[in-house]
């Protein structure tokens, strides 16, 4: 299996993905299987190639075209400021998707699939 990276990776390709993820794990947890987001109808998916993308990158020690490492304290960095530009509501769940993201793209050990911690933690009732 050959994993190495074919193509440059761009900042703004790491924010998209950073925000794209989030923006989907928000919607999930609310209930939301398909929503649209730029103009596209996104599913888990998507958010799964987003955040599988920088999880690698991160493992990798990958750099931006630009010249910036991508580590996961500039990620976090990426987290907050995505968060921060979302126009929120009352009732929804960015503050959660928010560590959903942070714990299946950031974290040492590669989840199966980006909703499975979500399941137990937040849509299960113990």
């Amino acid at each position: 299996l050959d994993v190495r990276i074919g193509r440059s990776i761009t900042e703004a390709g790491v924010r998209d993905n950073v925000s794209v993820a989030i923006r989907y794990i928000e919607a999930w947890l609310r209930g939301q299987g398909a929503v649209a987001i730029d103009n596209l109808m996104e599913d888990a998916a998507t958010a799964e190639i987003s955040r599988s993308q920088i999880w690698q990158w991160v493992q990798q020690d990958q750099r931006t075209s630009e010249g910036r490492q991508i580590t996961r304290e500039w990620v976090a960095e990426l987290v907050d400021e995505a968060i921060a530009g979302f126009d929120r509501t009352e009732g929804d769940r960015y503050d959660d998707a928010a560590q959903v993201f942070t714990d299946v793209a950031l974290g040492n050990d590669f989840p199966a699939f980006l909703t499975v911690p979500a399941y137990s933690r937040y849509l299960i009732d113990d």
